[in-house]
Order: structure tokens, then C-alpha cells, then sequence
């Protein structure tokens, strides 16, 4: 068996290629390109490439895959890829140390979405950014006249309906036109556009958004799930990706990060905190569904109360745990291809009789 392991990198990869049979070793370099990538492929003719987890690895993992060789994406994040300790570290060993733990079969695979669910998940991370960016442009609009006139805007959403708008926009001009003591004025003006513009593109977005969603039948399982809308069951599908792929809930939860760290040595044998490990679209989406199942549904608030233990120094521990419920139980909808009705799992034909 050929192995040959690659080190990607913006401009050069590194390659190194093992024989099984003969222990032979080659190594050497191309340029990062699709055409050179593939002239590799034709002059070494492997049988499996071994590339690590990272921007360019969908990338590679497409095309490889195309030729009919098998690839194997490394997870890079355990204590063995931990190089702080060397002295030497360089692309060629790199490669070489990809095709030297695939031969003896100590990578941990990575999977590698199809690009279409690529592609969602971008445009679910974008419009993340496009809402976090709202946020930072009101808060902005906010602390310029209060520490301009020292007025206060209506608080919450009151502020940026249409009429709300109209009463603290009044006076407001471009900044070309401001008066030097009034530069606010033109300050708040611009930023006010920036939210106009932010609002179209977000529309735009949650337009495509929704269409995706009525056209997967798994966003509408998920959908049923409490604290659970149409735009965190897309994360949830999208991130997840194949359910069946995750033979227990441990694992998802794992996958997702919300296991604890543990630490053992002799005697000692503790839990830490999460590790955060994984998706962190998928735990900021399930942290948002947390806390809308505990305020609108009774028995997800019970199960908060009982994990937090009445204790406001828990809340945040209880809220985990929510989640990974919330985790699970979509989880276990998506693979079963079961609804969620009153606080239980039933199957599709009896929820719908």
C-alpha cells in the first residue's frame, strides 16, 4: 500500500510517500494548485493520501476523492500533534509523520461534509456575523448620543422600529456637513446607514435561509424540538450532518464540545470544565435554544431548577446541561426520524394520526 502524506500550505505542500511493502521513502514539494495537486497524483499514483484538518483540507479532499484515490483527513487537535516540545519542526516532517501514523493506523479521522452542507454552514456562519455586527453597530449608535446630548434611546426594540428611528434620527446629517462641535451628528448618520445596509443583506440571507429550510425534511424534525427555531435546527442539521454517524450520545455531545475535560493521574481522577472542542456555531445556536426551552416550557425549566440547585453560581453549569439535553434529544429525532411531542419522542406516523 502507498501512502502519501501531504502538508498543505498557501503557496508549497510538502509530500512524503511510504511503501507498506518495500519501507521505500520519497519526499518532496509542489506548488498549492489544483493542476499540480493532480500531476502529483498521476506521477505517484497512491493509494491513499493522508492530508491534516484545516482551510484547504475540503479542498484537497474533493479532488483527490474525484480520482477514486481514498483520503483521510487527520484531527489535529489531541496532545500527539502537541509541538511545543521540539526542536526541529518543518513541512517534510510533517508529511512524513501523516503517512508514518496512517500506516500503522493512528490517525483520528476528520469528517468531511459534502460542499453543499459546506456551503450552508458558511451562510449559517455569516449570517451570525451579520447579527453580531447589528448588535455592535446599535450598541455604537447608543453610546455616541448618550456621550454626545446626554439622551438616552427608548430601550429595547422600541428604538429601531420606523417611529422610533424618526424621533432620535431628527437633526442627524452627513458627516461632510457637520459643524465641528456637531461631528456626532455625522457619526451617528453614518452609522445609521451601516444598520440599513447590515438589515438588507441580513434579509437577504434569512430569505435563502428559509428556503433551505422548508425544503429539508430534517429542519422540520429538528424544528419541533422545544427552544428550537427554524435557524437553529439548520445548525443543528448542517453542523450534525448524518446523525447515523454518531453510534451514541456521548459521542455527539463530544463532538459538539460539551463533555467535560478529564484529568487522571495515579489517586487523582477529576472532571474539568467543557472542552469546547468542535463547532462553536453549534454551541452558541444550542445555548440560545437553552435558554428559550427554559423560559417557555415548564419542563425544561424544572429540569434547570433541579440542575442548578437553587444556586445562582450553577446557572451556568445547568445551562450546559440543558444543552447537551437539547443536544441529544435532536440527536436522537434526526436518527430515528421521530418528532418531538409533549416532552417525549414519538414515531412520525402516530404524531401525525
Amino acid at each position: 500500500m502507498r501512502i502519501l502524506g501531504m502538508d498543505l500550505g498557501q503557496s508549497k505542500s510538502a509530500w512524503a510517500q511510504l511503501d507498506s511493502t518495500t519501507g521505500e521513502l520519497q519526499q518532496g514539494s509542489i506548488e498549492h494548485s489544483d493542476q499540480a495537486l493532480l500531476r502529483l497524483l498521476v506521477r505517484r499514483q497512491p493509494d491513499q493520501v493522508v492530508i491534516e484538518s484545516g482551510p484547504l483540507a475540503a479542498r484537497v479532499h474533493d479532488l483527490v476523492t474525484a480520482r477514486g484515490v481514498a483520503v483521510l483527513v487527520a484531527d489535529t487537535t489531541g496532545e500527539a500533534w502537541s509541538w511545543k516540545h521540539l526542536k526541529r519542526k518543518t513541512d517534510p516532517d510533517d508529511a512524513l509523520k501523516l503517512a508514518r501514523l496512517a500506516l500503522v493506523g493512528q490517525i483520528n479521522p476528520v469528517h468531511v461534509p459534502a460542499p453543499a452542507v459546506r456551503q450552508w454552514r458558511t451562510l449559517l456562519e455569516y449570517r451570525r456575523a451579520l447579527v453580531a455586527e447589528q448588535t455592535r453597530c446599535k450598541n455604537r449608535i447608543r453610546a455616541t448620543v448618550l456621550a454626545s446630548t446626554g439622551g438616552r434611546l427608548a430601550n429595547g426594540a422600541a428604538a429601531w422600529t420606523l417611529s422610533g428611528r424618526r424621533e432620535w434620527a431628527r437633526g442627524l446629517c452627513p458627516l461632510k456637513d457637520c459643524r465641528p462641535d456637531e461631528l456626532w451628528r455625522g457619526l451617528v448618520h453614518c452609522e445609521l446607514q451601516h444598520l440599513t445596509d447590515l438589515e438588507a443583506r441580513l434579509a437577504e440571507v434569512e430569505s435563502k435561509l428559509t428556503a433551505l429550510a422548508q425544503a429539508s425534511p430534517d429542519v422540520k424534525r429538528v424544528d419541533s424540538v422545544p427552544g428550537v427555531g427554524p435557524l437553529t435546527a439548520q445548525v443543528l442539521v448542517a453542523v450534525l450532518d448524518g446523525a447515523q454517524r454518531f453510534p451514541t450520545r456521548r459521542q455527539v455531545s463530544a463532538y459538539a464540545g460539551l463533555t467535560p475535560r478529564r484529568f487522571q493521574s495515579g489517586a487523582m481522577d477529576r472532571s474539568g470544565r467543557i472542552s469546547k472542542r468542535g463547532s462553536r456555531l453549534l454551541r452558541w445556536a444550542l445555548n440560545q435554544a437553552a435558554w428559550a426551552a427554559v423560559r417557555s416550557r415548564p419542563e425544561w425549566r424544572a429540569l434547570f431548577l433541579r440542575l442548578g440547585g437553587g444556586s445562582k453560581k450553577r446557572r451556568k453549569q445547568a445551562i450546559v446541561a440543558v444543552m447537551r439535553r437539547l443536544l441529544v434529544v435532536a440527536w436522537a429525532v434526526l436518527r430515528d426520524g421521530t418528532v418531538y411531542r409533549s416532552g417525549r419522542l414519538q414515531p412520525k406516523v402516530a404524531a401525525a394520526a
